[in-house]
C-alpha cells in the first residue's frame, strides 16, 4: 500500500499535475530568470518574484546568479569559442544532449560568476537556504511526491528533473541556434523554432529575442505567439509586475523629407527592423527581376538568393562562393548588396557619436539614391521618415 501513496488519483490527474508543474518551472525560468533577471526586461513583484525563486529551487536546484552569469555570457560570446553552449561551436548533437553538462561546467567558473553575476538576489534566503542548499528543495520535492504518489510519483519527479535539461538546455541551447525560420539576420546563428511560442512560454523565438535581448516580449510578428508575454501583461494588470522595456516598432512619417537626430536614434533602435526591411524590400526584388532578365544565370541567381541577406560573417565558404558568382553575373545585384553591407557596417562603427552616425547615414542615402534603382531610392527615402513607436504599458 506504501508504494501507492497516501493519494489515491487517477492517472490523467497525475498527468494533470506533472504538465502543470513543468509548466510553471518553464515560466519561472522565462520570466524571473531570463527576462526580469539577466536581462532587467521587467520588475517583478516581490511576493512573484519570491515564489518563482522558491518554485526553481524545489523543482530545478538551479542557483538564480549561476543561470544568470551563464546566459549573459552566452550573449557576450554568442557563437564564439567563449560561448558556454553554442551548437556552431560544440556541435549540434553535444548541446542537445548534454546540454545541462555544459551549463554546469560554466556555472562552476567563478570569474563567469564574478563578471556576468551582478544585480541577482543577495538577501538571506538567497545565502542561507537557495544557494548554500540548493540540492534541499529536490530532495524535498522526491520524498514528497514519493509519499503522496508512491511509484508513479518517481515517474512523475523524474519527468519533472527532465524538463528544463531538455527542452531548455537542450531544445533551445541547441536547436534554436541551429534550425529553425529567422525574422532577423542577426550576428549569430539564433533561430525561431516555432510562431507559436507557448510549450516551453516563448522561449522558442529565439532569433527574436537575440535581436532584442532586453525586450520583455519575444513576438515580433503579428502571427507569432509569446505565452510568456501572455503572462507578463496579466501579471502587469494585476499589479505584480512592471514592463521596463520591449523591443521597438518603426513607424513612419511619410511628409517628412530631412534626416535629424531624432531619425538617426530610431533608426539605429531599430536597425535590424531595418536590415529586415533593406531585404524585402531591396534585395530580393533586384534579385527577382535578374532571374527573370537573365535565364542562362537561373541556376546561379537562385542558389544564392537565401546568402545574399546573410550577415557577411556567417557565411560559409560554399555561401560565399555562390554570393560571388551571383554578384558577378548582375551589376544591380552587385551594387545592392555592397550598399547593404555598407549600411551594416554603420552600426558597428564604435565609439561614433550621434553626429557622426547621422553624416554616414546621409552619404549613404546619397549613394543609394544616386543608384538609379527605383526600389533602393524608395529604400532611402523611407529612411528619413523613420520614427518609433512609443510603448503603452
Amino acid at each position: 500500500m506504501f508504494l501507492l501513496g497516501l493519494w489515491d488519483v487517477s492517472v490523467w490527474t497525475l498527468v494533470a499535475l506533472t504538465a502543470l508543474s513543468c509548466h510553471i518551472t518553464l515560466l519561472s525560468v522565462t520570466v524571473f530568470l531570463h527576462r526580469s533577471q539577466a536581462h532587467r526586461a521587467v520588475d517583478l513583484h516581490p511576493v512573484l518574484q519570491h515564489f518563482f525563486r522558491f518554485w526553481l529551487w524545489l523543482t530545478t536546484g538551479m542557483i538564480t546568479k549561476e543561470w544568470v552569469s551563464v546566459h549573459r555570457k552566452h550573449h557576450a560570446r554568442c557563437e564564439g569559442p567563449e560561448d558556454p553552449h553554442s551548437p556552431q561551436i560544440h556541435g549540434i548533437k553535444k548541446v542537445l544532449l548534454e546540454g545541462a553538462e555544459l551549463y554546469r561546467e560554466a556555472a562552476a567558473d567563478s570569474e563567469v560568476l564574478s563578471k556576468f553575476g551582478h544585480g541577482t538576489p543577495d538577501d538571506w534566503l538567497e545565502r542561507n537556504v537557495y544557494s548554500r542548499f540548493n540540492v534541499l528543495g529536490v530532495a524535498a520535492l522526491a520524498i514528497t511526491e514519493f509519499v503522496l504518489f508512491g511509484l508513479a510519483g518517481i515517474a512523475m519527479f523524474a519527468i519533472q528533473m527532465l524538463c528544463v535539461p531538455v527542452l531548455a538546455a537542450g531544445v533551445i541551447n541547441g536547436l534554436a541556434h541551429f534550425w529553425g525560420y529567422r525574422n532577423f539576420e542577426t550576428d549569430d546563428a539564433a533561430t525561431n523554432l516555432t510562431p507559436i511560442a507557448a510549450l516551453i512560454c516563448g522561449e522558442e523565438l529565439h532569433n527574436n529575442h537575440h535581436a532584442y535581448p532586453s525586450s520583455a516580449r519575444f513576438s515580433l510578428r503579428k502571427w507569432e505567439l509569446d505565452l510568456g508575454w501572455v503572462y507578463l501583461r496579466l501579471f502587469s494588470f494585476l499589479g505584480l509586475a512592471r514592463i521596463r522595456r520591449v523591443a521597438p516598432r518603426p513607424q513612419f512619417d511619410a511628409d517628412k523629407k530631412v534626416m535629424d537626430m531624432d531619425t538617426v536614434k530610431a533608426i539605429i533602435a531599430s536597425r535590424l527592423h531595418v536590415m529586415e526591411s533593406y531585404a524585402s524590400k531591396v534585395i530580393k526584388p533586384v534579385h527577382a527581376h535578374q532571374l527573370k532578365a537573365s535565364p542562362e544565370h537561373h541556376h546561379t541567381l537562385r542558389k544564392a538568393a537565401r546568402d545574399l541577406i546573410k550577415v557577411e560573417h556567417l557565411l560559409d565558404e560554399a555561401g560565399r562562393m555562390r554570393v560571388a558568382a551571383a554578384l558577378a553575373n548582375s551589376d544591380s545585384l552587385n551594387t545592392v548588396y555592397e550598399l547593404q553591407n555598407q549600411l551594416q557596417a554603420i552600426w558597428h562603427k564604435a565609439g561614433a557619436s550621434q553626429d557622426a552616425l547621422l553624416h554616414a547615414l546621409q552619404d549613404w542615402c546619397r549613394q543609394a539614391e544616386a543608384t538609379g534603382i527605383e526600389c533602393l531610392e524608395e529604400f532611402a527615402a523611407r529612411l528619413h521618415g523613420y520614427q518609433l513607436k512609443p510603448f503603452n504599458g
